[in-house]
């Protein structure tokens, strides 16, 4: 997708009478481009797509539409080139205003410019990370320059939109960073012991012995971590160049998906903490006492909709370093662990898990508060959906067309996501929990095996000769 053909002039996109219609038809068939079934738009040819997605006085896309076109077209270079298309919106607007009386060409803007004013609204609140490069910045203001001078109201409204802008921006470089800069020391912990911490090492059970605490600590992370991931991460994590879109572009190749990298790094480390609480201790009544402790906070996790720590906490006690402690596990009550792995189990491609993940989205959709409205998807699960959806099926048809069906499914998915990251974590934060889940000194995986070694002793000789070569 490296660039996108040329697109309509100002001019031929309009009727001598004033603004074009748009082709909204709900039947089935070809209308001008754009193929519709059951009322549902399925593909187009790109110029089709994109004239049908500009507005006008009397016509205002979808936002399903207008979200899926975005999303899916989220190259800078593609922005920018979206950009100079709904430019041109504005040249028309100046032109088809022209040939009138100055009262008329002002109500005609005026008119025209709330429909344009709800776009830009819409696209920088969904899509800010567009916004990052200075060109765009220079398309927005002008396009603002426009359409501004025609009401003062609009001035008003334009600048809370930059400034609205700029403060998201803001946010999303300043946790950008501060994530990096966690993942960082997380990674840094990760290799700080191959053999068993120092005994002054804090255990999570002198930090915190509610399970119920500990999961609502675990979905303010969560949250917390989720509000910097932009849709635009999950395509610029899997683009791929169009073979039919030839030209060069002006801006970098540079992905920028560092947030879901590492929140990705968060589940692995989370998964890493679990296993290191349960092999540290060196007595078996102590290692089964956290086991069942994280089972119980697992079992929280699930009740609120956090299936991503849920995961993260069964994939630990799962961990080979774990599984193998059979005299630790005799002594813990199992029966509710089996019911939370049988609710994660891989088989029927999670089919447990997508039962209770649309439960968990159903009662966000009904909620009355943000207790209800938590849903936090098994992200690597998310992420393997994404990408195989947008490999397994063509950007193009065979006709050419975009296929746009594939663009509404992949804006549905990701528009979940918006939905989901945005909830306000209704718990308390407190900052002693946090701060230990973030730094506390983790096993790397040939120290979880060294620490399970020693507390229960190899069992066949392959166990006892990597028992030796780690020693």
């Amino acid at each position: 997708q490296e660039g996108m053909p040329q697109t309509l002039s100002s001019t031929s996109m309009f009727t001598p009478c004033g603004f074009s219609p748009h082709l909204h038809s709900s039947k089935e068939g070809e209308q001008g481009g754009l193929i519709f079934q059951d009322g549902n738009l399925t593909s187009a040819s790109l110029d089709a797509l994109i004239q049908h997605l500009i507005p006008t006085t009397d016509y205002y896309p979808e936002v399903s539409n207008s979200h899926a076109f975005v999303a899916n077209f989220q190259k800078p270079q593609i922005s920018e080139k979206v950009f100079r298309i709904r430019h041109s919106c504005f040249e028309t607007m100046s032109l088809a205003s022209s040939t009138g009386s100055p009262t008329s060409d002002h109500a005609r803007i005026r008119k025209f410019g709330p429909k344009i004013l709800q776009l830009l609204t819409e696209w920088t609140e969904t899509f800010p990370y567009d916004f990052q490069e200075e060109r765009m910045i220079g398309h927005l203001k002008d396009m603002i320059h426009r359409i501004a001078p025609c009401d003062e109201a609009y001035w008003k409204k334009m600048n809370q939109l930059l400034q609205a802008l700029n403060q998201k921006l803001a946010t999303l470089s300043h946790g950008q960073e501060g994530i990096v800069k966690i993942s960082t020391a997380v990674s840094d912990k990760l290799v700080a012991f191959k053999t068993k911490p120092p005994s002054i090492q804090r255990e999570i059970l002198s930090v915190c012995s509610d399970p119920y605490t500990l999961a609502q600590q675990l979905t303010h992370v969560e949250l917390e971590r989720l509000s910097h991931i932009g849709p635009e991460e999950f395509v610029q994590a899997f683009v791929h160049k169009d073979p039919l879109d030839g030209t060069k572009t002006c801006f970098s190749e540079q992905k920028k998906t560092s947030n879901l990298e590492a929140y990705v790094k968060w589940f692995n480390r989370l998964c890493y903490l679990v296993a290191t609480e349960i092999c540290m201790p060196a007595k078996k009544k102590q290692r089964a006492q956290v086991i069942e402790f994280f089972i119980d906070v697992a079992r929280e996790c699930f009740n609120i909709g956090n299936f991503n720590s849920l995961m993260a906490i069964i994939s630990g006690m799962n961990m080979s370093p774990v599984s193998r402690l059979k005299k630790t596990w005799s002594k813990v009550k199992t029966a509710k662990f089996f019911i939370l792995e049988h609710q994660m189990d891989p088989t029927g491609n999670f089919y447990n898990y997508r039962t209770a993940l649309r439960g968990a989205a159903h009662r966000s959709l009904t909620a009355h508060s943000n207790r209800e409205k938590i849903v936090i998807p098994f992200f690597s699960l998310l992420i393997k959906d994404i990408y195989f959806l947008n490999e397994g099926c063509a950007n193009r048809l065979p006709n050419g067309h975009v296929n746009f069906e594939k663009f509404l499914e992949l804006a549905k998915q990701v528009g979940e996501f918006i939905t989901w990251k945005q909830v306000e974590c209704p718990f308390e934060q407190d900052p002693n929990i946090i701060h230990y889940l973030h730094t506390a000194p983790i096993f790397t995986e040939d120290g979880l095996y060294l620490a399970s070694y020693e507390s229960e002793s190899p069992e066949n000789q392959t166990e006892k000769d990597r028992w030796k070569s780690l020693r």
